[in-house]
């Protein structure tokens, strides 16, 4: 047909060369929009050959079988085959069971037999320094998620200050132009002054058309990257110069069987303003500076950082479940799966980002920022917890887990904690108070490492579904040994040890036979109090004492004559 149009004329050729010259570079500008279709057919590549296949050959053999009754068994074995295709990939998951499978046999894992400590404890829960920074904003002006980045030797939320998606025309002409990044280890972010920084990014999380932080990166892959990877999580955070930038985090798919997601490295998008040469390059090329996982050890600032997509970590956290076996998950069996278990009043489920120090658990891993998961039992009557695990959070190779099970400790998980802080405070409104955000809480206390829970009380309006961040906000902490709660005082991280033992050294002495700890605050005391005694203190001599001297000395005198 294009043969003969194109034999027509010399119109009818200046007219198809014009119109595939606009396909092609419609195809080339475009590519952000039809990028997620071919990301389809790399993720499911082996069920649509097989099902392409399948669908050739018997409809093939339909139109060669002359008997209805043959046709008729064609159009069956068709029909089962698709059905039986679509039951046990999507209804009863097992593509996304394979696919599990084969982050598992992929992973570095690496079991380790000492639980590293936290540092730097991060007081708020993500949806109250998301609440907070919502409430320092105005109207034309939304928050991007916050997420927790090192910037320098602080760990920090850092979010964008963004154009509001309700109006579009701010999303089409302005720019994010300030970063919020407020410190995790204070009860009190402050989001002004200091902690307002202005800088202007002209790639935008809700930004519009080629500004869109999404396009941008998706138009700066190359050909084969267009198959394989696509944008997850942004974060913002300082680059080696001091500069702030934009990193979006990339997820790499891998296999062909059944294609799983991997850490793809970062794209890393430069601050400042756009003009009209910054356009064309976003219109063709897109934005941004590819970093390849192999690559990311020569910056400084990728190293230990926050930069690991909470989907991959997920997976691989979820893909635990087949230490036991392959067919140890099934219904039949389920002797050792595991899950992560999801709360429904917490509105961050896990991953939980938090700053480890893995200095004395001869393993080799750094000591900073990682994804934690408490894995449980799958029954949801069981919440006891099976698995510590920790995923280093800048994506390196590497999969940490410490095995409670098999060392029959007998902790309790996460999903118990809610209700052990609800009993522990019967006189508060639990219907607008809500238990959230248990990350671990690890401390030498009393002469061995203690696993608690750290959870915080975050309010709710009724009919709201954002929590309201508080800045005195109350924490508790759960022993998952010995399951009682110690209500902290916020204001005062450097006692929260000592709050513990007081309320547990009891329990702790008869159960396990240990000493006295913390004594050596009282023998402190004792010496300050010595020495204020030894300034302050007059002495006091008899009256008689001073007589009797005085008349020796006379008498002294006299035998001296």
């Amino acid at each position: 047909m294009i043969k003969n149009y194109w034999n027509k004329g010399k119109k009818q050729k200046t007219i198809t060369v014009i119109t595939v010259l606009v396909l092609l570079i419609a195809l080339f500008v475009l590519r952000d929009d039809y990028q997620p279709a071919l990301l389809f057919l790399r993720k499911f590549v082996f069920i649509i050959l097989l099902s392409a296949i399948v669908l050739f050959f018997g409809l093939r053999k339909f139109r060669k079988s002359t008997s209805t009754g043959s046709r008729l068994g064609i159009l069956a074995f068709l029909i089962i085959f698709f059905g039986v295709l679509y039951a046990l990939g999507w209804h009863f998951k097992m593509y996304d069971y394979m696919k599990t499978y084969n982050v598992f046999n992929h992973l570095n894992r690496v079991e380790i037999n000492e639980l590293p400590l936290t540092q730097n404890e991060r007081i708020q829960p993500l949806r109250n320094v998301f609440s907070m920074a919502n409430e320092s904003v105005g109207e034309t002006k939304d928050v991007s998620l916050p997420h927790l980045v090192r910037i320098g030797d602080e760990n920090k939320w850092t979010m964008a200050i963004q154009p509001t998606e309700k109006y579009v025309w701010q999303g089409m002409t302005d720019n994010t132009e300030e970063v919020f990044a407020v410190s995790s280890t204070t009860p009190f972010p402050r989001f002004s002054s200091e902690n307002r920084i202005p800088v202007t990014f002209s790639i935008g999380e809700s930004l519009k058309f080629s500004r869109n932080t999404y396009n941008a990166v998706v138009q700066r892959f190359n050909f084969f990257h267009l198959f394989m990877m696509e944008p997850s999580d942004t974060y913002y955070m300082k680059n080696d110069t001091g500069q702030w930038v934009e990193v979006v985090s990339l997820i790499k798919w891998k296999g062909f069987l059944f294609p799983y997601p991997t850490f793809g490295g970062v794209m890393v998008i430069e601050n400042g303003a756009h003009d009209f040469n910054d356009y064309i390059e976003r219109i063709l090329i897109g934005k941004g500076t590819y970093i390849n996982p192999e690559k990311m050890k020569d910056y400084p600032f990728l190293i230990g950082q926050n930069t690991l997509a909470e989907k991959v970590s997920r997976l691989q956290a979820e893909s635990l479940k087949f230490l036991g076996g392959f067919s140890d998950p099934l219904p039949w069996n389920m002797e050792t799966a595991v899950k992560i278990p999801n709360l429904p009043d917490d509105q961050n489920q896990q991953p939980f980002v938090t700053d480890f120090d893995f200095s004395d658990t001869n393993t080799g891993a750094y000591s900073g920022l990682y994804h934690w998961f408490g894995l449980e039992p799958v029954g949801n009557e069981r919440t006891s917890l099976t698995y510590s695990v920790f995923i280093p959070a800048d994506g390196s190779n590497t999969f940490y887990y410490y095995d409670h099970a098999s060392k029959k400790q007998g902790y309790a998980g996460v999903s118990a904690m809610p209700l052990k802080v609800i009993e522990s405070r019967k006189e508060f409104d639990w219907s607008v108070n809500k238990p959230v955000e248990f990350r671990p809480y690890i401390k030498d206390i009393a002469g061995r490492k203690r696993l608690f829970f750290l959870g915080t009380i975050s309010a709710i309006r009724e009919g709201s579904d954002n929590f309201d961040g508080s800045a005195t906000p109350d924490l508790a902490l759960i022993d998952s040994e010995y399951r009682d709660v110690v209500w902290i005082d916020v204001k005062h991280p450097s006692q929260w040890d000592k709050t513990v033992y007081d309320q547990l050294n009891e329990a702790w002495r008869s159960s396990e036979k240990i000493g006295y700890y913390f004594a050596e605050e009282t023998k402190k005391i004792d010496a300050v109090k010595q020495s204020v005694d030894s300034i302050l203190a007059i002495p006091q001599v008899d009256k008689k004492t001073q007589e009797i001297e005085k008349l020796q000395r006379q008498i002294d005198s006299l035998k001296a004559i």
